[in-house]
């Protein structure tokens, strides 16, 4: 082992807290807090390393070599300390909240569920540090599996099958396209490692970058590229704060990270220019965009809703990525952090709903906005930065990519990005229009438990620590659309703009 063992501090400190408490299991206020300590240790330890790598140091650790001249190793790059950065800080936030979520709604095995936490952090730690493909493979797999208990979490029979089309689509195309497409990746260049301008150039030609994109594209599953996006709605069977660590903190981002990684550092940019080989991916991209915004306008169930939304902004992403203009890819990781605080706010709410309320769908949400204003007005922000509009961060990351777009005159992605923004609009808006301008139902402030009592007062707002954490994640959402200038240098730096 040689190197930067602060990078090795990193990924052993979700491991610590994730033993730590599981240890504690049997005293739940202990648990919480060592889970607690650990996040916020593990955000402390990744910000002091922001500030050498937006510097332009690239601190590295190899772990162990697997065979001769094929290491384990950690590499920190700009758009790595955003990912670790995003993933980390957000699962101080996301602790908080499944506390009072847990609590709130009598869940059961507790301590099962930190622990699976805390170990989908670790892995996106490890896909943040990757300094290869390998690296980043091995702790890309590890993810999807320690994640599985979180899916399947209620034990009901419906948990169970949702959670096997979760792991048989993931691990499925993983190993089918993505194992390949790295093993091919490792035979036509003799290395993995992730290199500014990419390591395919002068080694392999236009109709093997093609074939190579196809099976990284729709290899990295977690990037819900249709057809292989099932498995995300599917996933909504789990509790709300996996859903908002799946969608916003670690298993979505660890996805598009990925697509964005690989597209600098493994095929290069000027040399997909050179070939052409990514122009069909805009196409796919922009298809699911679309696609997924007319599911998710008739779907009525608001976590069903979300996902899609999720599906669609995702593939921005993608889309961003593979126009292949610098500023489109500064507009690609500047929406990992925009999507990242705004959809977890839109999860968060969505949680708060069902603690509170016993809601589920959109159609039940008339006047909710009158006795939850604090999730309903957090619920607004996050809608609109999914939307792109100001003063939420995803105007900011939509601008890039528009101008993205406009600058390589691709008018199909124009036309996509406009036309997904009104459809944006037309699923999320209605839902804050019917929390505070529509009067609710009569019998809402009645009787709802069958019980001859009046539980309108008790209903109010969530426990007071959902509340906090979803407020803080809105707060977030506006910062970054006022204050983005730290992302945006590193997502400058990740473009090869400075």
């Amino acid at each position: 082992m040689s190197g930067d063992l602060s990078l090795l501090a990193i990924l052993a400190t979700p491991l610590v807290g994730l033993f730590l408490g599981s240890a504690c299991g049997r005293w739940p206020n202990l648990r919480e807090s060592v889970t607690l300590i650990t996040a916020v240790a593990l955000f402390v330890q990744v910000l002091g390393l922001h500030g050498a790598v937006a510097a332009g140091a690239r601190p590295e650790l190899v772990l162990i070599y697997m065979i001769p001249g094929m290491p384990l190793k950690l590499t920190v790059e700009p758009l790595g300390i955003l990912f670790a950065l995003i993933s980390s800080g957000l699962w101080i936030i996301a602790t908080l909240y499944s506390i009072g979520y847990m609590r709130g709604n009598n869940e059961k095995h507790h301590t099962r569920f930190f622990a699976c936490f805390a170990g989908a952090i670790f892995a996106a730690q490890g896909i943040a540090l990757a300094g290869n493909m390998l690296t980043l493979f091995l702790f890309y797999e590890f993810m999807t599996l320690v994640t599985y208990p979180l899916v399947t979490h209620s034990g009901t029979e419906h948990a169970k099958k949702s959670a096997r089309i979760y792991l048989g689509i993931l691990i499925g195309t993983s190993i089918a396209f993505l194992l390949t497409g790295t093993l091919a990746t490792w035979t036509m260049t003799g290395t993995l490692d992730f290199r500014e301008g990419g390591i395919l150039a002068g080694q392999v030609g236009a109709l093997g970058t093609t074939v190579l994109m196809a099976l990284y594209m729709f290899g990295i599953g977690k990037a819900a590229l249709m057809p292989f996006h099932r498995w995300l709605p599917a996933a909504m069977v789990a509790p709300t704060p996996v859903s908002a660590l799946l969608h916003a903190v670690a298993v979505v981002k660890a996805g598009v990270f990925t697509v964005v990684k690989v597209i600098v550092y493994i095929f290069g940019v000027d040399h997909l220019v050179a070939t052409g080989s990514a122009d069909w991916v805009p196409l796919i991209a922009g298809f699911t965009i679309i696609a997924a915004s007319i599911v998710a306008l008739h779907a009525d169930n608001l976590k069903r809703r979300l996902a899609y939304s999720t599906v669609s902004q995702l593939s921005y992403i993608t889309l961003a990525a593979t126009l292949l203009a610098p500023i489109s890819i500064v507009g690609a990781a500047m929406h990992i952090a925009a999507h990242a605080v705004g959809k977890i706010t839109l999860f968060f709410a969505a949680g708060s709903i069902y603690t509170a309320a016993h809601k589920t769908e959109v159609s039940q949400l008339d006047g909710i906005g009158r006795r939850m204003p604090w999730t309903m007005t957090a619920f607004a922000i996050g809608a609109l930065s999914m939307i792109g509009l100001p003063p939420a961060a995803g105007f900011i990351s939509k601008w890039y990519i528009l101008s993205g777009a406009m600058s390589t005159e691709h008018w199909l992605a124009v036309g996509v990005l406009v036309l997904s923004t009104l459809l944006n609009a037309g699923y999320f808006l209605p839902i804050v229009w019917r929390a505070f301008f529509r009067a609710p139902p009569a019998d809402d402030h009645h009787d709802d438990h069958g019980d001859g009592h009046d539980h309108h007062e008790a209903h109010g707002e969530a426990p007071v620590i959902m509340v906090a954490a979803q407020t803080t994640t809105a707060a977030l959402t506006v910062l970054l659309f006022l204050y983005h200038e730290p992302v945006l240098a590193l997502a400058r730096r990740v473009a090869g703009m400075e």
